[in-house]
């Protein structure tokens, strides 16, 4: 193999560690280690977040590894997630249980494919339907959450929330993509201090701040289409 093939490689290899993980957290999970099945979902994130940055920086996009990465999103933030909240409490509430955790894993195959056939469509610094990496990370913090201040006997809410992101998943709802942001010179600098103080508070809350955040950013569809909804009212009563 030629040496400037090998770089094609690099992305995929990304992609690759991130179905692994996924893999890894089921099999944590299955053995009631929730606390390492849910970092072990942020960590395919960070690994899922590397392989298209990689790619577009070394100039080895391919349509092989767009289908790669969501086959590795269906398995690392589909299966994944939903495994863990069975193993966690869904198994509790019998076909209620397997059922929410079917669905989220259905509703996040529709949003892949919806996103995968309407890309070139629809502006890339908006996603319609909440991602479902993000969706995996809200089911996985808040399962941290409820273990670690053992609020197990409220644990059919975390169902109720993984079918409400699930919803979501496949909603109209606009969300903001920050792959494409380019920010002014001045902003820079303050954009990097702000990531500094939040990168001080998720090291001393850690699940409370991931969980904190990703709640922020999945309401923000519901709110932003309240509001515009509220702003086309005022206008036709003017």
């Amino acid at each position: 193999m030629k040496k400037s093939n090998l770089i094609y490689i690099l992305p995929n290899l990304f992609t690759a560690s991130s179905i692994f993980v996924g893999v890894i957290s089921i099999v944590e999970a299955s053995k009631e280690h929730f606390i390492l099945a849910s970092w072990l979902i942020l960590l395919a994130l960070v690994f899922d977040g590397l392989d298209g940055r990689v790619a577009r920086m070394t100039n080895t996009t391919s349509q092989f590894g767009v289908e790669f990465d969501s086959l590795a999103d269906i398995i690392s933030f589909g299966i994944a997630p939903a495994m863990l909240l069975y193993f966690f409490t869904g198994y509790e509430f019998g076909r209620f249980g397997i059922l929410v955790s079917a669905l989220y894993v259905i509703f996040g195959a529709i949003r892949l494919a919806r996103f995968n056939i309407s890309t070139a469509k629809t502006d890339p610094n908006v996603f319609i339907g909440l991602p479902i990496p993000t969706a995996a990370v809200f089911v996985s913090m808040w399962i941290l959450l409820f273990h670690k201040y053992t609020l197990e006997n409220y644990s059919i809410l975390l169902l109720f929330l993984a079918l409400g992101v699930a919803v979501l998943m496949v909603s109209n709802f606009r969300y903001p993509s920050f792959k494409k942001i380019q920010l002014d010179r001045p902003m820079v600098f303050k954009t990097m201090i702000i990531l500094v103080l939040i990168a001080s508070l998720l090291y001393l809350f850690s699940a409370e701040g991931f969980a904190l955040i990703i709640l922020a950013y999945t309401l923000y569809g519901p709110i932003r289409a309240l509001r515009n909804l509220n702003i086309r009212k005022i206008k036709i009563k003017r």
